[in-house]
């Protein structure tokens, strides 16, 4: 980015090549001043190190007098980490972090590029990373843009190896670089509040073991490293494909994700085939949103899903292929935002080796007409979907004997169905708020005496809990 950034040039008039501007006669009057597109550029929180997209904004000349610019300098030179472009010139070190003599016609405009790479004062704290860009008349006059962005300091871990039992806290921010390994025999733990954040080619290879325990109102989260913003309305956080998901292989058993908010990745987690005897994964109270792949895909494996969120993804947002499963109290919840060939909210299939599925509670819904697709069947398959909600065609294809206490919603639905079964769903700031609304045909519908007994706050249940997760970590954004 800096090779690009330093060669940038902008493309100007011709008009000066001739005589119409031979007579160089710039204005010395202090009563003409510059104007700003914007008298301050904020990066929001950006981490040290790490290079920023890039800013600009205009410099104009509204008066009808031409004006020259003595010089243009980065006011703290190399010691604030920012780099700017002035009208195709890079204020570097070879010019003195300055450039002079800078012409604007009247009337006309010239525009100003600014990238971050903030730099540590070794304090590991929050700090403020600010610096102006100073412009200076032949008049005399001074005018200043600000230039600030609250830089964290965080721990940076490139292609690290859990070669032993390991824990991360949430102490302090942890920037991935390359792939995160867990060898066979390992355990790492993430704490409470721990949050990793990925680089867009960073992913987690898991052949040991993975236990991330976060709490109400302390999550773990895993997300990408980017965390400034795509466009003014658009965080990058809020963009799938930012880093490349948790990969569970065969050999790895007893993972448990507790309390966690995984999104935005890939895939966000991919389970390998392994021995259905043991647990390969549990999912207690978890929300996994916003992939450009699977949210959640496994072959021939044992694995729990309860009380959790799994939401919007290119391809399927739970896929499963033989093994044991059991998802209670869940909401799969399909409405990807980026493609219209989306997959569908729950596929499962024994392709691999024979499936025993068990799904209460929960509700299945999307943008399609059928949001719960039966793949092919090669092996033994057993299934029961008790007590739940499913966005399907009913049809002679749906046999009573496998869905009990079920009922299904189609578009044309009068109560509130598909997207208008939750609080937020705001798709042109890709803002999603999955908790139901009071009329959702969901709420108190669930059974009883199947459902989980606490809710995701570990409080008690009340008599009649609703179908799909009780409750969500949070507001996605």
């Amino acid at each position: 980015m800096r090779r690009i950034f330093r060669t940038l040039v902008l493309l100007a008039g011709m008009a000066c090549l001739f005589g119409a501007c031979s007579d160089d006669d710039f204005t010395t009057s202090s009563s003409v001043w510059l104007t700003f597109s914007a008298d301050t550029i904020a990066f929001d929180t950006v981490f040290v190190g790490v290079p920023t997209a890039m800013q600009d904004f205009w410099v104009y000349n509204k008066s009808g007098s031409d004006l020259r610019l003595s010089s243009v300098r980065l006011e703290r030179g190399n010691q604030s980490g920012y780099r700017v472009n002035v009208d195709g010139i890079y204020l570097g070190d070879a010019a003195g972090w300055q450039t002079t003599d800078v012409e604007i016609r009247g009337g006309d405009s010239i525009r100003v590029f600014v990238e971050l790479t903030a730099t540590s004062s070794g304090k590991g704290d929050i700090e403020l990373a600010e610096d102006n860009i100073v412009f200076t008349l032949e008049s005399g006059n001074v005018q200043r843009v600000n230039l600030r962005a609250t830089a964290w300091d965080a721990l940076m871990l490139t292609d690290p190896v859990i070669s032993e039992n390991t824990t991360y806290t949430a102490e302090q921010p942890i920037v991935v670089f390359g792939t995160l390994t867990v060898e066979e025999g390992a355990v790492l733990t993430l704490s409470p509040g721990t949050t990793l954040y990925m680089r867009d080619d960073t992913g987690m290879d898991i052949y040991g073991t993975l236990v991330a325990r976060g709490c109400p109102g302390n999550e773990v989260v895993l997300r990408g490293y980017r965390i400034d913003r795509m466009f003014d309305y658009l965080p990058y956080d809020g963009v799938s494909g930012q880093w490349r998901g948790i990969h569970f292989y065969g050999n790895s058993y007893d993972n448990v994700l507790e309390y966690t908010d995984l999104h935005s990745a890939f895939t966000g987690i991919e389970v390998d085939s392994a021995d259905i005897s043991r647990s390969k994964l549990t999912l207690n109270s978890c929300t996994v949103h916003n992939c450009q792949g699977y949210c959640l895909t496994s072959k021939s494996a044992s694995m729990t899903i309860n009380n959790c969120q799994i939401s919007n993804a290119l391809d399927d947002c739970l896929n499963v292929d033989g093994g044991t499963i059991t998802v209670e109290g869940c909401t799969l919840a399909q409405f990807y935002p980026f493609d219209a060939e989306r997959g569908v909210a729950f596929r499962f299939a024994a392709t691999t080796a024979p499936l025993t599925l068990t799904c209460n509670n929960s509700l299945i819904t999307g943008y399609a007409d059928d949001e719960l697709q039966l793949g092919d069947t090669l092996y033994t398959t057993h299934f029961r979907f008790d007590d739940c909600l499913i966005r399907v065609i009913e049809d002679a294809s749906v046999d009573p004997q496998f869905f009990t206490g079920t009922h299904f919603e189609t578009s044309d639905d009068t109560i509130p169905n598909g997207k208008d079964h939750f609080v937020k769903f705001d798709t042109d700031n890709l803002q999603y708020d999955f908790r139901l609304v009071e009329d959702s045909p969901c709420v108190d519908a669930a059974n009883p005496l199947t459902a989980l007994p606490t809710d995701r706050d570990g409080n008690t249940r009340d008599d009649k809990p609703d179908i799909g997760a009780y409750e969500f970590i949070k507001e996605n954004e």
